[in-house]
Parts: C-alpha cells; structure tokens; sequence
C-alpha cells in the first residue's frame, strides 16, 4: 500500500445519483470532500468569500453572508461580474479543497465530489476520475419529483452542463445508479480495484 492516498474525483449532471454515490464512499469509511458545501462554507458568517465579494457586490453581503440571490441578480445585469466573482471564488474553493486532502494524509482514499469536475480542470488533480450516469428519463423524473424545479430550468441547465455522454467518455469509471442495490455493489468493485491497482 502507497503512503499517499487515493484521490478519486466524483462527478455527474444533475439528478445522475452523484450525492448518494458519495454518502455511499463515505460509508466505506473513506473521508468525502463535497464542493457544494465548501462554497456554502465560503459564503456563510465569517466565511473567507463575505469580505471579497462585499467588496465586489456589496448588495449581496448585507446579512454578513453571501446572498447567492443577491449575486445571480447582480450577474444578471452585468454579466462581466460572473468572471471576477468566479476569480475569487474558485480559488479559495482549491484552497479548501487542498485543506481538506492535507488533514486527510492518513486515509486509503480521498473523495472528491465535484459538480463541474471536468469544467473547472479539477479532474486533473485526481488519481482516478468516476462519473455517475443513469439514462435521461432516470435523471429527468428524479429532478422533476424533488419539486424544486420545473422542466423548462431542468433542460436550461442540461444545455449548460457538459453531456453525460462527453462526461462517460472522460470517465476511468462509470457507476450506473439505476438502483441503489447495484449502485453499492459497484463502489465496493471499485474500492477493491483501486486497492489491488495500489498495493
């Protein structure tokens, strides 16, 4: 066995199962670093995103957090602002991220789930790259049954995501997520796979 370990990257379009791929690593035992919830990190109290984004779009910081309402309509009537507040973000996004991997030296595997994997250069940075995928009509009733959107913002956000298929492609290995059942099993054949690659 490697001294260091394992870096995985986790990715996968919306309503693929990629959330309950990466509980499913974390049940294994092996520490998951999810890039949603550093973003909230970043845009809570006292996060490292408040100051520099107040700065950019102060209307958006008014509470001591960031609003993600409050930069959408900023962006929204000044398009240019997208790049200088994904300059900021992106960067202490990889900060953390490298954080999280230095207090997890120790561990067989690092999971890293991130939405934009392949857009943001991130899967370069890994060891193995795994994409969640099931077929469209999985995907699309999945998104459609949370309730929190309807199918016209469902297909602007599949248009704005790389295809499943480019993704697949991309992929060292595919999980399909049909079932939850098959899902499991094909994470642990994978565990196993890396282990006997890496020892």
């Amino acid at each position: 066995m490697t001294n260091t370990p394992i870096l995985i990257g986790l990715t996968g379009s919306i309503g693929m199962g990629k959330s309950t791929t990466a509980k499913m690593f974390a049940e294994f035992g092996f520490p998951v670093w999810d890039a949603d919830a550093a973003v909230s990190r970043l845009y809570a109290k006292n996060g490292a995103a408040v100051g520099p984004l107040g700065d950019l779009v102060p209307e958006a910081t008014k509470t001591g957090t960031v609003s993600k309402e409050a930069l959408k309509a900023a962006i929204a009537s000044s398009p240019d602002l997208l790049l200088k507040i994904e300059s900021i973000v992106h960067p202490l996004v990889k900060q953390d991220r490298r954080d999280f991997a230095a207090a997890h030296q120790d561990a067989e595997m690092i999971v890293f789930d991130v939405p934009l994997l392949f857009e943001t250069g991130a899967h370069k940075k890994v060891d193995h790259v795994v994409v969640v995928s099931t077929t469209l009509e999985n995907q699309r009733e999945r998104v459609l049954a949370r309730g929190t959107m309807d199918e016209p913002t469902f297909n602007m956000i599949m248009r704005k995501q790389t295809p499943d298929a480019e993704k697949r492609a991309q992929a060292d290995t595919v999980i399909n997520t049909e079932t939850l059942e098959s899902a499991r099993t094909q994470v642990q054949d994978l565990i196993e796979h890396l282990r006997a690659k890496h020892a």
